[in-house]
């Protein structure tokens, strides 16, 4: 079932649990997840980053359409950091059904200014919209690398830019960081800026940097405001370190079909537990 963001969030956001965004990049990454999501009956958005977007082209994002209409779980197609307004209304065009605007490292008015000129045009087609305010720190190089400097999110802000903006879900700043933390570096999400933001926010919380951090820290921010939780990094690592097992040095082995199938299971062991840790397994049913 194709919907909006909201169309997803909305439910999760009511009812206490998390939506996961897995971040995809291929289309057997996809294929295995919309299959996982199936047997596990859950809601999902499938979250696609410009870089990403950039590597899959618009001809991917129908066959995602097409699949997301045959599902028998609610999936919402996600741009995940449109950086800009041209980008954020190319990807409606190109039929994305939800869209975020980060204009998080900007100054506070100007972040509201570009994230209010694309709810006007979002909200025009039926589409609900993600921003950010406050910044999520960087571990590493890749496309999502963050912010040198993370600045939390403070709860008067998240008020006075819901109500400014009229956006359909907020992605916070808690403490969390894109890629993968280092060694001795201990990731520690403050539990108690995210109650004090839900106090006074009503609209669905979004947790970007959701990959590598504690289970129960990921776990209670599931079931105490978080509606969507960004994963990217670790399914990626799994997929790929099994296909580095699965190569070995055997140069004739090139095939698809022998390479690819052993890579999505061991992606979608690290993506069930996910979907289990943020209570959505079996919330397909509160859709229908």
């Amino acid at each position: 079932m194709l919907t909006s963001g909201d169309g997803v969030l909305k439910v999760a956001n009511e009812a206490g649990f998390a939506v996961p965004a897995f971040n995809i990049s291929d289309y057997a990454m996809f294929a295995g997840i919309s299959d996982l999501c199936e047997e596990l009956q859950a809601p999902w958005i499938v979250a696609i980053h410009p870089d990403e977007y950039a590597h899959v082209g618009p001809d991917f994002i129908k066959a995602v359409v097409a699949r997301a209409h045959r599902s028998s779980v609610p999936m919402a197609i996600h741009l995940d950091h449109g950086g800009s307004y041209e980008q954020v209304i190319t990807s409606i065009q190109n039929g994305f059904t939800s869209v975020m605007i980060d204009a998080s490292t900007k100054p506070f008015a100007e972040n509201v200014a570009i994230t209010k000129k694309v709810v006007e045009a979002a909200h025009a087609v039926g589409l609900s919209v993600e921003a950010e305010l406050g910044t999520i720190g960087a571990n590493d190089s890749y496309g999502e690398s963050g912010a040198t400097v993370v600045i939390h999110t403070k709860p008067e802000d998240a008020v006075k830019f819901v109500e400014e903006t009229g956006v359909d879900s907020l992605a916070i700043a808690i403490g969390t960081f894109h890629g993968l933390y280092p060694a001795g570096m201990k990731p520690e999400l403050k539990l108690e800026l995210l109650k004090e933001i839900k106090s006074v926010v009503s609209i669905p919380l979004v947790l970007h940097g959701g990959s590598n951090n504690p289970d129960t820290e990921i776990g209670i921010a599931a079931h105490t405001g978080i509606s969507k939780i960004n994963i990217s990094s670790d399914i990626k690592v799994a997929y790929h370190a099994k296909m580095r097992e699965v190569l070995g040095d055997d140069p004739k082995l090139r095939e698809p079909l022998m390479i690819q199938p052993a890579c999505v299971e061991a992606m979608n062991v690290v993506a069930a537990h996910k979907i289990n840790l943020f209570g959505a397994a079996g919330k397909a049913a509160l859709y229908r």
